[in-house]
């Protein structure tokens, strides 16, 4: 979709979801679960991908063994992958734009925080190399934060974060890639604009408040937030 964003807001806090969105770590995804499913003589496709992202670690592990019919338990495949990512988290590279609407808003004052279905040890080897930007953020929610019931679709990620910013929901914007990232955003009572994958399609995100194709098509305006020129 490439028409511009209906005004959106006002808006008084912003919430991105990491993985695909602020970081481009959904090809390590990818390439771990291939690696996975090859050892067992299964292919791991599109067809599969498109339906985890954005999934927390237990539902996409169910998911991925039932779809392959592996011959391993969830938790089993959980712990195979453990050691692939880990060796690849590290080199994770920023998403366009990422950094540069991250720090616009940090200088203008507007409340930010990242809610992630990651882990906080995931997390932590992820932006191994961001540490300076994502030391902008007021608060960063991972999915074994202990005051987090249930990890995306369900809306708790984000209104833990809502309540750290001291923003109500329903004047925070959430930028997710995936659909069931806009799914918990939306069940959380807030703005969701959504940013797919390119392969995904628009019509898997027919709830989000609006589409764009790069966080570097956002303009911030739109949502009553300071304007910005892009680079």
């Amino acid at each position: 979709m490439n028409a511009p964003l209906k005004k959106l807001g006002p808006i008084k806090a912003v919430i991105f979801d990491m993985d695909g969105l602020l970081l481009d770590t959904e090809g390590i995804y990818t390439e771990v679960t291939s690696i996975i499913a090859e050892r067992y003589g299964r292919t791991f496709d599109w067809s599969h991908k498109q339906n985890i992202i954005g999934r927390g670690a237990g539902d996409l592990a169910r998911y991925v063994v039932q779809a392959l019919e592996l011959p391993i338990t969830p938790e089993e495949f959980l712990v195979i992958r453990e050691p692939l990512m880990r060796e690849r988290f590290p080199h994770a590279l920023a998403m366009p734009g990422a950094e540069e609407l991250v720090r616009h808003l940090k200088a203008h004052d507007v409340p930010i925080a990242v809610g992630t279905s990651s882990a906080r040890q995931s997390f932590e080897l992820k932006t191994t190399l961001h540490r300076d930007w994502f030391a902008l953020f007021d608060f960063i929610v991972t999915a074994d934060d202990p005051e987090v019931g249930a990890a995306k679709p369900a809306p708790d990620i984000f209104l833990t974060a809502a309540r750290r910013l001291g923003v109500a929901p329903k004047d925070c914007l959430v930028f997710e890639d995936s659909p069931f990232g806009v799914t918990a955003a939306k069940a959380a009572g807030m703005t969701a604009i959504a940013i797919p994958d390119s392969a995904m399609a628009d019509e898997k995100y027919a709830h989000a408040d609006g589409i764009i194709r790069s966080l570097k098509l956002f303009q911030p305006s739109l949502c009553g937030l300071p304007e910005m020129e892009w680079a």
